[in-house]
């Protein structure tokens, strides 16, 4: 069945006319009905080219046709978040040269994007998502849903859950049967302060990583659903929840969860204004995160915030980690933590006409455009209170009209 492919690319990458592959064997107009698929062949013949080209074909063949299950199995190992099994595989697949003439090259370069965007390679996941633009009319319906997958997961590492959420519901759960996708929902809603529809698409994700066991990912899911539940009264269960998530985690020895958990437990006493414990988890997780990563810049803000409104350290310790935080969104160019990094700067230099005319005239329109509600709520609260004391009545009673409506 792919012996004329096989044939074909071996040719070509050695450079050989179909007339010098077939001297003293067929005719180049042979060659070129096999390589075709338009003739039936002799099997000596075709081992007599493959010994001229110095390869296996039945290898070679073998090889294409258990491709898809390599590939398929690549798949449930990036679900299943196994870093180890997940980078061999990626490994061996860039070795794989037949790859390119096989039927799975554009499901091989979907797989693809999603493992760049999960080591964080996001140049090379662009340019593949830029190749996959000009032939998404190839791509099978299957494909289709997968791409849709794999942009909603670029929207969120690109700090855009709004655009996210609008690609994601347009996948089609019959071709598609991979529900992990409703995880990646349920953080686009989170992302939107939307808890109930966050919630349900959480616990639906959660049902399908147990049908898979896959119990990391059990855990990513139950602490989406842990943050959606404002619960204020209770604190005291919400630790407990937290602290049963921690053990989880130091059971599977997974670090990168155990710095979620930490972010979160963070947050839920920064907004209770318990900005020692706050200051203390967000701490604890940004020791476990990779310096360069946006994980790490959520934590940095965090910690900053916390330490800065708690007054647990002097402006000359926090500006120079506000520096570290801009310098690292500069080179990874994101607009959102530069906005976050330089609007901190201005807070802590106490440079408050300059903090809200930044907020008001670049920081407030970029997270509307990303779809922050949290970030938008909170700039519009502040820009407010900067207006009323102004006494800037047609603004202030501009955003007051906003937040009513809100």
């Amino acid at each position: 069945m792919y012996e004329g492919k096989i044939i074909r690319y071996y040719r070509e990458k050695y450079q050989m006319t179909q007339e010098q592959l077939g001297k003293g064997i067929c005719s180049g107009t042979h060659i070129s009905k096999i390589e075709r698929l338009q003739t039936e062949y002799a099997p000596e013949i075709i081992t007599l080219l493959s010994e001229r080209l110095g390869i296996n074909i039945e290898q070679e063949d073998i090889k294409l046709k258990n491709l898809k299950k390599r590939l398929d199995h690549w798949h449930e190992v990036i679900i299943m978040q196994l870093f180890e099994e997940m980078d061999l595989i990626n490994f061996e697949l860039e070795q794989e040269e037949l790859i390119k003439i096989s039927n799975y090259i554009n499901q091989y370069k979907l797989l693809r994007i999603r493992y760049l965007l999960m080591r964080n390679f996001i140049d090379e996941s662009n340019e593949l998502i830029d190749e996959i633009k000009k032939i998404k009319h190839k791509l099978s319906p299957y494909e289709v849903n997968l791409f849709r997958h794999v942009l909603g997961i670029y929207h969120l590492t690109n700090n855009d859950p709004l655009q996210a959420i609008q690609v994601l519901k347009e996948i089609n759960h019959e071709e598609y049967t991979n529900e992990e996708c409703y995880y990646h929902l349920a953080t686009a809603y989170h992302s939107n302060e939307l808890p109930v529809l966050a919630y349900f698409y959480a616990d639906k994700a959660r049902q399908f990583f147990k049908s898979i066991n896959s119990y990391l990912r059990v855990i990513d899911s139950e602490m989406l659903m842990l943050i959606q539940v404002k619960d204020n009264e209770e604190f005291s269960e919400t630790i407990k929840k937290f602290e049963k998530l921690i053990q989880s985690c130091e059971i599977c020895r997974s670090s990168e969860r155990k710095a979620r958990v930490f972010h979160n437990l963070a947050f839920e006493y920064y907004r209770r204004k318990n900005y020692i414990l706050a200051k203390k988890y967000y701490f604890e997780s940004i020791k476990l995160k990779d310096k360069k990563s946006i994980p790490y810049l959520l934590s940095l803000v965090g910690y900053i915030e916390s330490s800065y409104f708690g007054r647990l350290l002097s402006n000359d310790e926090i500006l120079p980690l506000i520096k570290e935080g801009l310098e690292i969104a500069s080179k990874r160019n994101d607009k959102l933590y530069i906005n976050l990094f330089t609007l901190l700067d201005y807070l802590i230099l106490d440079k408050e006409q300059e903090y809200h005319q930044y907020l008001e005239d670049y920081s407030l329109p970029l997270f509307k455009k990303l779809g922050f509600v949290y970030l938008i709520n909170r700039s519009e609260k502040e820009l407010f209170n900067y207006y009323f004391k102004c006494k800037q009545t047609h603004k202030a009673l501009n955003m007051a009209n906003t937040l009513i409506n809100q």
